[in-house]
């Protein structure tokens, strides 16, 4: 096996915002940035300009995306979510909060039983995030 990468594929609502949400996310972390963005052309069967196929990565960590406009019957869910391991507290508030923005909070930024801080939110763009404050 040559790898496993998280795939992130935008479609409904979100279809044709995958290249905003990766700039978005490679805005936010100190060691991240967009490794290849291809487009759809005119004569394939997505629209023009969507994102066929991007990678980026954050902290070491490779992901791909894409857009689909084809109708498929799911969407991102929280089963499945990036989980961040935090270092301060002033990280954890700042990435919460501005991953929240135009998003739902599932479970504020708190102290749990498991854990003296941690927050889990569905971004703007449907991806769901659980951060948690490292001890």
């Amino acid at each position: 096996m040559k790898s496993i990468l998280t795939s992130l594929m935008f479609v409904g609502d979100q279809a044709g915002k995958c290249e905003e949400a990766i700039k978005f996310y490679t805005s936010l972390f100190c060691d991240a940035e967009i490794i290849d963005i291809q487009y759809y052309t005119a004569d394939e069967h997505e629209p023009e300009g969507s994102v066929k196929r991007a990678k980026f990565h954050i902290n070491g960590r490779e992901f791909m995306a894409l857009d689909s406009h084809l109708n498929h019957p799911f969407s991102f869910t929280p089963s499945i979510s990036l989980y961040i391991e935090c270092q301060s507290l002033s990280e954890i508030e700042s990435l919460f909060r501005t991953l929240a923005e135009g998003g739902t909070e599932l479970m504020p930024l708190d102290n749990y039983a498991f854990s003296h801080r941690f927050g889990w939110l569905n971004d703007r763009y449907g991806v769901s995030w659980q951060l948690n404050l490292s001890q």
